[in-house]
């Protein structure tokens, strides 16, 4: 898959999960897109080794259930990054010895009917990345993982939906591959560039020790 092709001919993928690793970097990616006022009324904050959504105008925050959450965090070389406040469960366990399996055992799909927006997470430590989609399906929670082995310049991505649509439509397939051919500078513009002008928010690049924001709400 091209990346940037894909999310150009996709208006809302929702919120977005890229890991993989270029030239011997680990790489990340994070973005969030919104159509609501609520949602989009966002941008995203760093302090120390934590990602976060903040509320971009806090008088005009109508509801901060499941947009303002913790989205990175880190725990002894090991990164989480998720699209909720289930970032928090896993870290929770890895500090109690636990695993990102057990944690998300604890937790399922959003409550937001009618489109039960999935939890999607992914965990990277060292060489090896885990990524996970909780969603509904026949009225239950599907659970379902994938653990992959680092690959200089492959990545997989991951997003809450396949595309636009009321309901929007969970993301179906597995994780997909992309080839990762650009540096940091020129992956992490073309990825604000591709996502839909309308709709994206914010997104969190890293490469290795260098990492960019992007807020739409400061441009």
């Amino acid at each position: 898959m091209e990346l940037f092709e894909y999310l150009k001919n996709n208006a809302y993928p929702g919120r977005g999960i890229a890991i993989g690793k270029y030239n011997d970097e680990i790489v990340i990616a994070y973005f969030i897109m919104g159509r609501s006022p609520n949602s989009r009324n966002r941008v995203f904050r760093k302090k120390k080794d934590i990602l976060f959504t903040k509320a971009y105008d806090e008088s005009q925050i109508a509801d901060p259930t499941l947009i303002i959450y913790n989205a990175i965090r880190e725990y002894e070389g090991s990164v989480i990054v998720t699209n909720g406040n289930q970032t928090d469960t896993i870290y929770r366990h890895l500090s109690g010895n636990s695993t990102f399996e057990a944690a998300l055992d604890e937790r399922e799909y959003e409550p937001d009917a009618p489109n039960y927006t999935p939890r999607i997470s992914a965990i990277i430590n060292n060489d090896e990345y885990k990524i996970s989609i909780l969603k509904r399906k026949d009225k239950e929670c599907e659970r379902l993982y994938y653990t992959y082995k680092a690959q200089n310049n492959t990545g997989h991505f991951i997003s809450t939906y396949d595309h636009d649509g009321d309901p929007l439509p969970s993301f179906s397939s597995e994780p997909l591959e992309f080839k990762i051919e650009d540096n940091f500078v020129e992956f992490s513009h073309k990825l604000w560039a591709s996502l839909n002008k309308d709709n994206k928010i914010s997104l969190y690049v890293r490469f290795g020790n260098d990492e960019i924001i992007f807020n739409k709400n400061e441009e």
